[in-house]
This record gives structure tokens, C-alpha cells and sequence, in this order.
């Protein structure tokens, strides 16, 4: 007998789709098959059987580097996850300037802690890569399980230089973790900006001409300039444009180890919906800004075809009143405004509506891009799919339940969504974290704290042959030996 069974449902990985019964022991898949018996069961005949989604670019309890701080915590953050689909999410722990990477992990330890109600992990953000942050704290941060560290090259008080780029890509590549970089040319956007302003262009459509496409695209190049010197893993997170796109694309098919992430907002809305009247615009204020639908419909294009190895939400709530995006007043400048949407509990309706409903991608790609790729790209080697011995993170779709989207479905700290109003088909009427359930009929089933700390294992770059620049290696350089090897 196992502790719970899940029946009749049709089971949907990256790869397959088939009928059976699950059976569920300890938190853990025990068995597939037919005729399953446990104490307990879930009909789920009729419906789709998923891994739990794996949120994996999200924004809860942290603070800007202006100081303000995101509306979710990990509890209301958690919570609209998990009745968005997701089992699983990894936002980010900041480290600011001044700060140590240690002490940024004892923040947010003491920010998620009893808090969650489905598991988590952090990503790193490195502003300050001081010496010790380096040689002590960035292995040590991996050492505990949090292996990927994002870098901005923009935003003034967290971008690196070059050269502060490659350190940390160096030490990341010793250690076996994944780089993200948040990629913009921020010399371009600050010329742009400050002529904007002068002329008094300061309403929120200009945040869109503010960021041109073209500092995206010139930042991704160098990024992966950058990484392709020192022959390490990155992912250019929240790409927007089709240069951007086709750059990612290009770097993979030479064999270098390059990963691309679009989100949410960049398949399903535009620069248009900036041009509201007032302050409406800033509702839709991100970086990258929103652009057109042309684009909208190349990244679908490059989704499709697999550029794209994560899709994510990006949520980065922030109210619309004085605590979020009208902090510097009723009538702030674009460039006062705090860039960030909500989404975490839209992202996986809005694919599997816009997606899979609508034609555009498979059952198996939606499995990929809800919780398999980033399970894998990631080192969260018990989670992402439906297999004996990994985690019981499970979510159950009803493919013809039709919603209409509203703030109060939302289930988070947010005063609005970009997306209220819109009619998705297909929502998650069950959500699982470890064989428990989180959601089922509409409510929350778990209690904050029922989430754990999850310590993920080093990226698996099996099979990606990188790039070997003659000037750093040994053989080719006059046996200069400056790179560190690789810790197994």
C-alpha cells in the first residue's frame, strides 16, 4: 500500500505521454503502473499529470539597491507559485555593496524559513566581488548548494565591470556553477535617458525607447564574449529581442556553454501597453522593457525551436502606491520608477493557454519549459519529472478549464496584475511539493514552513564542448598556466 496514489490520470514528461497510476511513498515516486492501491488516492481521470512547475527568475523579499522592497514574502509568494502550477522556485539572495556573500545568505535564510510552502532554493547576486568574496565566500555559498550567481551590466549600483565579470565567471567555472547576467548596455541607456528627460519625455512610455534593442543585443555579445574566453557556463536571463535571441542561438549551435531564458512578458505584451493614461504605463515598467509584436512573434519562434532552455516570470511585484512603483511620487520620471511586474502565479496558464491550446508548442515542450530544463540546468537532480525516486512535485491540469484572470486569483501581496481581464484555458487544479499536497479545489491544503531549503548540485554540462581560447591554455600560450582547473 502506498501512502497516496494517483489515478487514471495521463502522465506528461519532456519526453512521453501515457497512462498510469503513481504511487507516492515518503515524499517520493515509488512506483508506475496500473492498478496502484494506497491509503489514500486523487482521481485524476480526465486530466493531465505534470511535474510541478520549477520557478526559477523570481523576485520575493528583496530589497532593491535603492531600498525598496519587492510586495512577497515567501510566504504570499510561495502561495501564488504554487496555485500557479509550480512545486518549486528559486529567487534570488542580493548581495549589495558592502555586503558579504555570507551574511547575504543568512538574510535570506531568516527571510524563507518557516515562511514557504513549497520547496526553494537562491540564486546569488554578486555587486561586490571583493577578494574574499572570491576565494572564500562564493565556494563556500556552492558548498551549501547554491550554485548559480547572476551579475548585471547594468543598473549603477549593482553592475560589474569586465574584468570583475570574468573573476566571478572563473570561480564559478572552478566550482561547477552557472553564471546569469542581467545583459544591457548601460552607457546607452544612460545617454538615452538623460536626453529623454531633458526634454521632458518623462511619462512611462519612454521607459521602452530608453533601453533600445540594440543595448541588449551589444551586452549579450559581450557577454558571451566573456565567457566564451574563460570557457565558462552562462545563461542570459529575460532575453527580448530577436538579436538577442539569434545571439544565444548562434553562441549553442558553435558549442559553446551558453544558455537563454525569455519570460512571460515578452511572448504576451507590448511597448503599446506602456502608452496608458497617468501613471497606468508604470504597471508594465521591466528591464528589458516590453517591445512589439514582431518580436513576440520571433521569440515564440526561437521557444519553439530551443533557443530558450528556461521560460520564467520574472515576478518582481511592486505595488502600485507609495510603497512600489510610486515611491518617488505621483508624478516621478520613467527613471524613478521601480521596473519590475508580478506574474509567478500566471507564467504556466499563460503557456499552457497561449502554448500548448493554442497549438504553438507541444504537451512534452510545455513539461520541458515548466520544470524539466530547469531542473536540469539548475542541479535540482530530484525534481522536473515523473520518475521513480524522484520527488512527488507534482501538478494536475485540467486542459479545458477556462479562468478569467483577476488580482484576487493572484494570491500574492500585488494591487494588480498586466494581465487582468485576459481568458486563459488550462489551469493547475492540484499542486504537490513532496507527495503533499498544496493546492487542491481552489485552496490552500499547506501551511507556511511546509517548504524546505533545497541544496542543488553542480550544472551538468555533459556533451557541450565549450570554447578553448589558444591565449589561455597552455599548450598554445607559451605554458602560461592562469586558469584554475575544475573542481570534479
Amino acid at each position: 500500500m502506498f501512502d497516496l496514489v494517483i489515478k487514471g490520470g495521463t502522465i506528461v514528461t519532456a519526453a512521453d505521454t501515457y497512462r498510469a497510476d503513481i504511487g507516492i511513498t515518503g515524499g517520493s515516486i515509488a512506483a508506475l503502473g496500473t492498478g496502484l492501491e494506497g491509503n489514500d488516492s486523487i482521481d485524476a481521470t480526465g486530466k493531465l499529470v505534470l511535474p510541478g512547475g520549477i520557478e526559477a527568475h523570481c523576485h520575493i523579499a528583496q530589497e532593491s539597491a535603492t531600498g525598496g522592497m519587492t510586495a512577497d514574502d515567501y510566504r504570499s509568494g510561495s502561495i501564488s507559485a504554487a496555485f500557479g502550477g509550480n512545486s518549486c522556485f528559486v529567487p534570488f539572495a542580493a548581495q549589495h555593496r558592502g555586503m558579504g556573500v555570507t551574511e547575504t545568505l543568512d538574510l535570506y535564510d531568516s527571510r524563507a524559513e518557516g515562511a514557504s510552502v513549497i520547496d526553494y532554493g537562491y540564486h546569488l547576486i554578486v555587486a561586490d566581488p571583493t577578494e574574499k568574496v572570491l576565494t572564500e565566500e562564493l565556494p563556500a555559498a556552492f558548498a551549501r548548494g547554491v550554485t548559480s550567481f547572476k551579475v548585471f551590466m547594468t543598473y549603477d549600483l549593482m553592475k560589474i565591470d569586465d574584468r570583475q565579470f570574468l573573476d566571478i565567471l572563473t570561480v564559478a567555472k572552478e566550482n561547477g556553477a552557472l553564471t546569469m547576467v542581467h545583459a544591457e548596455n548601460s552607457g546607452m541607456i544612460a545617454w538615452i535617458s538623460d536626453r529623454l528627460v531633458k526634454a521632458g519625455h518623462t511619462q512611462p512610455r519612454y521607459h521602452a525607447p530608453s533601453h533600445p534593442a540594440l543595448a541588449e543585443s551589444e551586452a549579450i555579445n559581450r557577454a558571451i564574449s566573456l565567457a566564451k574566453l574563460v570557457d565558462a557556463a552562462l545563461l542570459i536571463v529575460h532575453v527580448s529581442t530577436p538579436e538577442g535571441a539569434a545571439l544565444v542561438q548562434g553562441a549553442r549551435l558553435a558549442g559553446n556553454k551558453i544558455f537563454g531564458e525569455t519570460c512571460a512578458q515578452y511572448l504576451f505584451l507590448t511597448r503599446d501597453d506602456l502608452d496608458r493614461p497617468g501613471m497606468e504605463g508604470a504597471k508594465f515598467m521591466c528591464s528589458p522593457p516590453l517591445r512589439d509584436v514582431a518580436t513576440q512573434e520571433a521569440l515564440w519562434r526561437h521557444l519553439q525551436a530551443g533557443t530558450f532552455s528556461v521560460f520564467s516570470s520574472d515576478h518582481a511585484p511592486y505595488r502600485f502606491d507609495d510603497s512600489g512603483k510610486l515611491a518617488k511620487g505621483p508624478d516621478a520620471s520613467f527613471k524613478q520608477i521601480a521596473n519590475g511586474m508580478p506574474g509567478i502565479g500566471l507564467r504556466l496558464p499563460l503557456l499552457f493557454s497561449e502554448g500548448v491550446n493554442a497549438g504553438r508548442i507541444t504537451l512534452q515542450q510545455f513539461a520541458a519549459l515548466s520544470a524539466s530544463n530547469a531542473a536540469k540546468l539548475y542541479g535540482l537532480t530530484k525534481k522536473g519529472s515523473i520518475a521513480i525516486g524522484m520527488d512527488a512535485d507534482i501538478a494536475i491540469w485540467d486542459p479545458e478549464e477556462t479562468r478569467k484572470v483577476t488580482v484576487e486569483d493572484q494570491h500574492d501581496n500585488m494591487d494588480y496584475t498586466p494581465f487582468d481581464g485576459w481568458t486563459v484555458k488550462g489551469w493547475p487544479v492540484t499542486v504537490m511539493t513532496r507527495g503533499q499536497r498544496i493546492v487542491e479545489g481552489g485552496e490552500l491544503k499547506a501551511e507556511p514552513g511546509y517548504g524546505q531549503y533545497v541544496a542543488r548540485e553542480r550544472i551538468d554540462l555533459t556533451g557541450i564542448p565549450g570554447h578553448r581560447a589558444v591565449e589561455l591554455d597552455p599548450d598554445t600560450n607559451f605554458g602560461a598556466r592562469i586558469m584554475p582547473e575544475t573542481k570534479a
